[in-house]
Order: structure tokens, then sequence, then C-alpha cells
């Protein structure tokens, strides 16, 4: 089969360095710069290109903009034996992300259940990405985000909810951690915007436009709003996430929350919330038992299947990036040539 002209394969090394390259070029110091790229090829190699290789053009500019302070240091505070909070400082979330995870996971080793809330964060990608960390060394993981308004609450056509994803991780015997990741909306808003950057329409169903009508142009999508999942349900649960994110936690609501694609503006202010769980003695086993019997059923996959399938795929294989992205890349890190 002839190699496709609009994609370029490369391994997940090289994605990475590329990355890391070009938001140094852009003004990123080599320690937060190597946390984003980690952060963006993971979710390239797992199948979420709405956080992969298409954001690294916006990041680069809202470093250059100022509206990320790529500078930014997070700092830790402990607020109790088991409750924690992390000032991202208005910089990229993910070197946050890596601290609040390393403090978390140190304390509910300790006191058997933690949680930690950041605050003055940016766009966070894959959650996936972050519980399996906490499930990968033993433990139960819950995270929550919040990002600018983009579900409007049952009934209503203005947004007042982002789409304020869920993700669990939980450590499995001989096997990689089961890990479930959802947004509210019943498509990750990212998949909109990498479809308006493609120049593609969107499926119906995705999304309404601003007069609350059903839409298949990401443009007007995007000026619209997300239709959640599960209709009401959807945006109850968009409410409870927003309730622990931002008003337990002090980061902005999402109605406030910057855009976390344009360049110019205030700091995006968004906020996370993880908990990590020391699993009780017999866990495994019963975790085991559930998992086997869901899997013996005709027709039934376990959560999370694809993505795994997709990560050892691009191991093996390397990631397929259009070359656009690539092109995009190479043009920013330049500079460093």
């Amino acid at each position: 089969m002839a190699a496709d002209p609009l994609t370029e394969t490369l391994t997940i090394e090289a994605a990475t360095a590329l990355i890391t390259q070009a938001l140094e070029a852009a003004g990123t110091p080599t320690p937060a710069a190597g946390s984003v790229a980690r952060a963006l090829v993971a979710a390239e190699a797992e199948g979420q290109v709405g956080h992969g290789f298409s954001r690294l053009a916006d990041y680069a500019a809202q470093v250059q903009s100022g509206k990320v302070r790529a500078d930014a240091t997070p700092i830790c505070h402990q607020d109790g034996p088991g409750a924690l909070h992390v000032d991202a400082g208005d910089g990229f979330a993910y070197p946050a992300l890596e601290l609040a995870i390393d403090r978390v996971c140190a304390a509910a080793r300790i006191q058997g259940c933690a949680m930690v809330s950041i605050t003055r964060s940016h766009h966070c990608g894959a959650l996936s990405i972050q519980v399996e960390k906490i499930a990968q060394v033993g433990l139960i993981g819950i995270m929550m985000a919040n990002a600018p308004p983009a579900i409007a609450p049952w009934g209503a056509h203005q947004p007042v909810f982002g789409t304020n994803p869920i993700a669990f991780a939980a450590p499995r015997r001989a096997a990689p951690p089961l890990v479930i990741d959802l947004s509210l909306s019943r498509v990750a808003r990212g998949k909109v915007m990498h479809a308006k950057k493609s120049g593609s329409s969107i499926p119906e169903g995705w999304a309404l436009d601003a007069a609350g009508q059903p839409t298949t142009d990401p443009e007007a999508a995007l000026a619209g709003s997300m239709v959640p999942i599960g209709e009401a349900k959807g945006s109850a649960l968009a409410l409870m996430v927003e309730i622990l994110v931002a008003s337990l936690a002090g980061a902005n609501p999402s109605r406030k929350v910057a855009s976390f694609f344009a360049a110019e503006g205030p700091p995006c202010g968004a906020g996370q919330f993880l908990m990590a769980l020391r699993p009780l003695e017999g866990f495994a086993a019963r975790v085991e038992s559930l998992l086997a019997h869901i899997a013996s059923l005709d027709g039934a996959r376990l959560p999370g299947a694809r993505r795994a399938d997709a990560l050892a795929g691009a191991r093996v294989q390397g990631l397929c990036v259009p070359r656009h992205y690539l092109d995009a890349a190479r043009a920013l890190a330049a500079p460093l040539d």
C-alpha cells in the first residue's frame, strides 16, 4: 500500500523531541517544555488527537503572547493530612500535575485517601494519562477538570459548564491499569477544534449552534454549545464537576475560564481536582473477578481497551501524524536549528 502523503510516521521519542524544541523556541524553559511534550505525545499515542500535536501551535502562541507563563513554578500547599493545593501560577497544567500527582500519591499511601486541587491552571489534555500514573503506583486515581464554557444547562442555550471531563484508573494484577476517561459532552470539544483546523465537518448530534439548533459546521459548533452525554444527566454531572473543581478548589468557574485556543486574553485560570485512594486487602482479586466476568460476556468490551491497543501500536509502529501539524511544529522549532 502506498504511503499517505498527508501524514508522516515518527517515533514517540522523535515526536517528544520535536515538540520540546518547538516550545523552547517559543520561550518555554526546557523542564516545562519537556513536561508538555510528554503529555501531548502520550495523548497522540492513545488516539486523542484533539489533545496532541493539534494543540502545539496554540500553546506556543500563548507562550509568546504571555497568556501562559511558561516559566511559572507550581507551588504545593498542605491544607491538611490528606488535602493539598497546587498553584500552577498561570503556567502550563502539566508541570503542576506532575507535582500534584507526586504529592497526592505520597499522602494517600499514608492516609489511605488524599485529594489535591490545582488552581490558576491551563488546558490539561487527556485526563487518562494522569490517572494512569496514579494506578501505576498501586493506587486508585480519580480526576476531574473544568474548561471554557461549552455545555449549556439542560433546556438552556447559553454555555455555562465546560466539557468537564472525568477520569478513573484502577491498578490490576499483571495487566495495565483499567482506565476510564470521558468528557461530559457527547464528544470532546477538542475533536470539534480538530475538525475546524482540518477543514472537515462534524457528525450531527455532537453540537448545537448559538440558536440551539443541531449543526455539522465546527465553526458554528464552537460558537454554540456541545451536546451533553445523557442529556439532562450529563448536564447534572457537569455541575457536579464544576462544584468540586471550581467552587471547592477556588479555580475559575467554567464561565470565566479564558479560551484554551486564543493567543490573546487573560490567563485561563482553569482548575483540576484529583483523588488517590489506597486499595484495601483483597481489592486486586475482586477487581480481576469482576473484569473477567465482564470480558466473558458475548459482545462486551472493557473500557479503555481501544486506548490500550492504540498505545501498544504506537510504541511499535510510531505515531501517524497529519503532515500539516508536523510542518507547523518544524517551523516553530526552526530558530533552534
